[in-house]
């Protein structure tokens, strides 16, 4: 199965084809902007432009080998790395093999179910045994191009723990000077992570958000979701196709970021009960390790939080969550939270996503939350 096209960004496309043929597309380039909006997948569109044997001014022919074998995954100039679980029992030179063998089978499963959400359970890095793979691979000889690409998505997880900066390090010296004709292509949805010395040797590109109608038409051609499971996630999806993909259901199972999302309103709503042992409980019910996986939770807290501030303010009608706007409603009039209260908590749950991004207990971390939640939202 091949990749499906590049779904909108047509005047970033354009400004970057325009460079390629100008010869001044840089070397070194940083995708930027909001989760599962196609970073990568644009990242894949600029490699296949580079390597095309005979592109044209509005980008890659799509019809010589070097662009089948691109949209396919199997081009050897094209090195596509992305964040993985970490493999467990291995170290060393065991590690290395063991992080590029899970790289080729996910580069299977891609090729076989391009389509995928932004969002993943499981918690993922790009680990320093995967560096060492990039620099070994950039210093060999391209097998078909004048040059290879390296693609690196989700780079600010080249550094797991700000302690421990190997991962980012390693790659500061191939940013500078690419060998030969090679390139590289990193993309972030949270740009300000990545270590100052890699934004310095990279010139930064933003991905902008979708427009509501090319997500819905995509997910209609793309997906077999029936029509009103696909507005549904259009309108919670914030432009992005990976996070509209992320709330689609999977049989009777609920997708991914929709139960993220009713953990993140459960949360709100047992921090502003005046019982003390309903937030206790409620830690206890989270594992006690693997703690970044309490991110992504994080970011749904805030959109709830701001929910709840667009009500509190008289403007109702602009909350993300449309399809709980009485449920909110409920939630002001019965508490006695306030605009400068909400800013107050959301300063809490930036606390508790650093928590959790330096791997303190997930029970500890919930319960902490619930509480300053509490302080801060609920009158004493």
């Amino acid at each position: 199965m091949s990749l499906h096209p590049v779904v909108g960004h047509e005047d970033l496309l354009s400004s970057i084809a325009r460079a390629h043929e100008r010869t001044s597309l840089p070397s070194s380039l940083l995708l930027h902007g909001p989760s599962g909006v196609g970073k990568q997948r644009v990242a894949l569109w600029i490699a296949q432009l580079t390597i095309c044997e005979r592109p044209a001014a509005e980008g890659p022919c799509e019809k010589c080998g070097a662009c089948r074998m691109a949209v396919k995954l199997e081009h050897p100039d094209v090195h596509w790395y992305f964040p993985l679980t970490r493999p467990k029992g291995v170290s060393g030179d065991r590690l290395v093999t063991a992080l590029e063998d899970a790289r080729m089978q996910r580069l299977e499963d891609l090729r076989a179910e391009p389509l995928y959400a932004s969002h993943t359970a499981d918690v993922r890095g790009l680990y320093f045994g995967i560096t060492r793979t990039i620099r070994r691979q950039a210093h060999l000889r391209p097998n078909m191009a004048a040059g290879q690409v390296f693609i690196i998505g989700n780079a600010e997880l080249l550094v797991p723990q700000e302690a421990s900066p190997e991962a980012a390090n390693a790659l500061l010296k191939l940013l500078e000077e690419p060998p030969g004709t090679s390139r590289f292509i990193l993309t972030s949805s949270a740009p300000g992570r990545l270590l100052p010395t890699i934004l310095s040797r990279t010139v930064a590109l933003h991905v902008a958000s979708l427009s509501t109608d090319s997500i819905d038409n995509f997910l209609n051609e793309h997906t077999d979701a029936n029509r009103e499971v696909t507005k549904w996630a259009c309108k919670l999806s914030r432009g992005s196709i990976g996070r509209a993909l992320g709330f689609m259901p999977d049989g009777e199972e609920e997708g991914p970021l929709e139960s993220l999302r009713r953990q993140a309103l459960a949360l709100i709503e047992v921090a502003v009960v005046q019982d003390p042992g309903q937030g206790y409980e409620l830690s206890l019910s989270y594992p006690s390790a693997g703690a970044r996986a309490l991110i992504p939770l994080c970011t749904f807290i805030e959109e709830w939080l701001r929910d709840l501030g667009a009500i509190v303010s008289g403007a109702g009608d602009r909350v993300f969550n449309f399809d709980k706007h009485s449920q909110l409603q409920e939630l002001v009039a019965r508490t006695s939270i306030r605009g400068p209260d909400i800013i107050l908590a959301l300063t809490e749950v930036e606390q508790a996503r650093e928590l959790a991004r330096g791997n303190v207990n997930p029970q500890l971390i919930v319960n902490g939350l619930v509480r300053n939640l509490r302080r801060r939202l609920i009158a004493t």
